[in-house]
């Protein structure tokens, strides 16, 4: 005789602080599975009652009565179906990171997540205390044990799980997206099925907060640690999982397996979804960026337009003295062929009149960066006059590699809202534009081919100042996320002197990064709440 649980897994695209309108959709949706699907469970991310992360909201008394409040509205008004549903857990002055497994009114499990996350972008030692309890509840004569997102990454609590005499392990997530970081999510669990030769049953949290983009990209594993079931990455999702239990045997029933993106597919729609809910859970209008007739801009209009509609998105051209006719030509095109609002002003009244309220300051003294940083910031105060007036977001268009290495002008082009690419290096950059345009060509070929240029000088290049970019970014790779020594670098065949020179510009840039805006995390280590480097410091790279 052969016994089927369903489970409904509901990836969602949840908002951090709206606790009542959290409550409801978990209300809402529990329902839906249960008339709709039918099933007998229904699993929701971790924390979704606050969303996640909540930081410092986890300690407001308000927050506090909200989750309390939720939690019992949803063992009061859902019936017929067993919900499990992440909430931050008050115990007096201790916040547990828990979940609750309800049906009916009565409350069949509290279990508390075991292993507290404390590094790259998770702090959660600084709000919760680890719980020391296997999780289990019988469903249909399944003995199923609850985890929590790390529980998973580290082999003690899945072992407690298998001792106690769990038969299936389910685990809900607020796991943020990195470059291939699912094939590593898909990795670990393996290792936790071979194990305890337990299936196990993985929800993952979707959505934008901030720097962090959740990728959902949900899935199944059998005990032979097989994926038997995914579900599409970056969309919001309700889908159902069934469990055979046949002999005492547990068998998650094969369903549609998604096939995993290429590396450019999965990093374009962490930033389309990032930037789409940065602007939307905000309440902006829309946005407006510069468009230069460069790589950058021309990448970060096609992710704008892509997340938000040709309708609220407002490109802006400031051409200077040094703008080329081509840069001119290639900015307007695009702006056509995206159907954007597009205007020119250019910034040379305002440059010269600049240069004159200075000129006997600067009297006998040759030009420099001064006066391209002024060029730059003659446009950073354009773009925010209209954001101020028109309500739009701006939106900075500087990549990762210029972050690195201060290649970017304080209060100029780094004055914005929100850095849509601030995590990709330039050579990522190309390859994203590159597969933007298999889809559509949207983004000028010319463009992509001509050698960059910030044009803030007569025939100025990129390599007038930087390294070439490959040489550029493979260093800094190996700086940022390996954290490789010079000595370490130049083992792989990188110049000395070269290395010492980027490793320094990394350091003396600091101060920048801190006032830069906010941008979409893609890679392993982002600048932001990834990497925590001193602006003051005494180090000598070796």
């Amino acid at each position: 005789m052969t016994t089927t649980l369903r489970i409904a897994l509901a990836q969602l695209n949840i908002p951090v602080g709206d606790v009542a309108g959290n409550t409801q959709r978990v209300i809402d949706i529990s329902i839906e599975a249960r008339d709709r699907l039918h099933a007998d469970l229904i699993l929701f991310p971790e924390l979704t009652l606050t969303g996640y992360p909540p930081e410092d909201l986890l300690f407001h008394a308000g927050v506090r009565r909200q989750v309390q409040v939720g939690l019992d509205s949803v063992r009061t008004e859902v019936q017929g179906i067993t919900t499990l549903v992440g909430y931050p857990e008050y115990v007096d002055k201790i916040i547990y990171n828990a979940c609750a497994v309800m049906r009916d009114g009565e409350q069949l499990l509290n279990y508390r997540k075991r292993e507290l996350p404390n590094y790259k972008v998770f702090d959660e030692k600084r709000y919760f205390k680890p719980g020391t309890e296997t999780g289990l509840f019988d469903i249909k004569g399944i003995k199923v044990a609850a985890l929590i997102c790390e529980d998973i990454w580290e082999p003690g609590p899945a072992r407690a799980a298998k001792q106690a005499g769990a038969q299936l392990i389910v685990v809900i997530n607020g796991s943020p997206y990195a470059l291939n970081y699912q094939q590593r999510r898909e990795a670990v669990v393996r290792e936790r099925v071979n194990d305890t030769k337990l299936p196990v049953v993985y929800l993952n949290l979707l959505g934008g907060q901030d720097e962090l983009v959740f990728d959902g990209n949900s899935f199944v594993m059998n005990a032979q640690g097989e994926v038997v079931q995914r579900v599409a990455p970056f969309v919001e999702d309700l889908f159902a999982v069934d469990i055979d239990l046949r002999d005492e045997l547990i068998e998650p029933r094969p369903a549609y397996i998604e096939p995993l993106l290429s590396e450019e597919a999965s990093v374009y729609n962490a930033l389309v979804l990032g930037v789409r809910d940065y602007v939307n859970k905000h309440g902006f209008p829309g946005v407006v960026l510069g468009l230069s007739g460069g790589i950058d801009s021309a990448l970060t209009l096609a992710i704008a337009v892509d997340s938000l509609g040709s309708q609220q998105v407002h490109a802006v051209m400031m051409p200077s003295r040094y703008t080329s006719q081509l840069s001119l030509d290639e900015a307007a095109g695009q702006a056509r062929t995206l159907n954007v609002r597009y205007d020119v002003i250019s910034i040379d009244n305002m440059f010269a009149s600049v240069q004159a309220a200075l000129q006997p300051m600067f009297d006998g003294l040759q030009p420099d960066a001064t006066e391209e940083n002024i060029q730059a910031r003659c446009r950073g105060i354009l773009l925010m006059a209209i954001s101020n007036k028109l309500g739009r977001m701006v939106l900075t268009t500087g990549n990762k590699s210029e972050m690195a290495v201060g290649y970017a002008t304080l209060y100029g082009d780094m004055a914005g809202g929100f850095a849509p690419i601030k995590d990709c290096s330039k050579m990522l950059v190309y390859r994203l534009a590159r597969y933007r345009n298999c889809i559509a060509p949207v983004i000028p070929q010319k463009v992509i081919d001509r050698p960059p240029s910030a044009e803030l000088r007569l025939d100025q290049k990129d390599t007038d100042s930087l390294p070439p970019y490959e040489i550029l970014d493979a260093i800094l790779e190996l700086f940022i996320e390996a954290d490789l020594s010079v000595d370490e670098i130049v083992a792989r065949g990188y110049d000395r002197a070269v290395v010492g020179r980027i490793l320094q510009m990394v350091k003396r840039n600091e101060y920048k990064r801190r006032q830069a805006p906010p941008g979409v995390r893609v890679s392993n280590r982002a600048f932001g709440r990834d990497w925590r480097y001193p602006i003051t410091s005494g180090y000598k790279s070796s």
